[in-house]
């Protein structure tokens, strides 16, 4: 305990803490050097503007793509759902309805969507007269009699 209250102990605590007091000063004025370091290098990197601010910009940006983007997703399942209900499947057979006839003039056109629904259109051409008649197609079927030539464009557009 004397030793604690001797000259030479409070000399030794007064040169500690005369080291660690230049010690903190030095520490202090690095660290402000580093800061303002980096602040100019952040300056420099963000060619005169404050990096931190363009980034919570185009952070800002990056969300209201997102938010578009997932719209746009959404509007293109819509799209997606409202084109299995379009005619997307056809079949068409052109064949010769009567011997006076040329050449192959009649036709026979099926036209269905995704799920094999919707219509065989038959024209038959003739030198007098030509028609043209429509039989619904429902699962790939139709509750009217087809004709050969029917019954091929319906396979075919079924195979699209």
């Amino acid at each position: 305990m004397d030793f604690i209250h001797s000259d030479m102990f409070l000399w030794g605590m007064l040169c500690i803490f005369a080291i660690l007091l230049i010690l903190y000063i030095v520490n202090s004025i690095k660290l402000s050097k580093l800061r303002k370091n980096y602040k100019d290098f952040m300056l420099k990197l963000g060619k005169g503007n404050d990096i931190e601010e363009s980034l919570k910009t185009y952070i800002d940006r990056v969300e209201k793509v997102e938010r578009k983007n997932d719209e746009i997703i959404r509007y293109c399942e819509t799209l997606d759902n409202q084109m299995k209900q379009c005619m997307q499947k056809i079949g068409l057979v052109r064949y010769n309805a009567f011997k006076d006839t040329g050449s192959d003039l009649s036709f026979t056109l099926a036209i269905l969507d995704e799920k094999n629904d919707g219509v065989v259109l038959n024209g038959i051409y003739s030198r007098e007269t030509s028609n043209i008649y429509a039989k619904p197609i429902k699962n790939g079927i139709s509750s009217y009699t087809l004709s050969k030539e029917e019954k091929e464009a319906l396979e075919i557009a079924m195979k699209e």
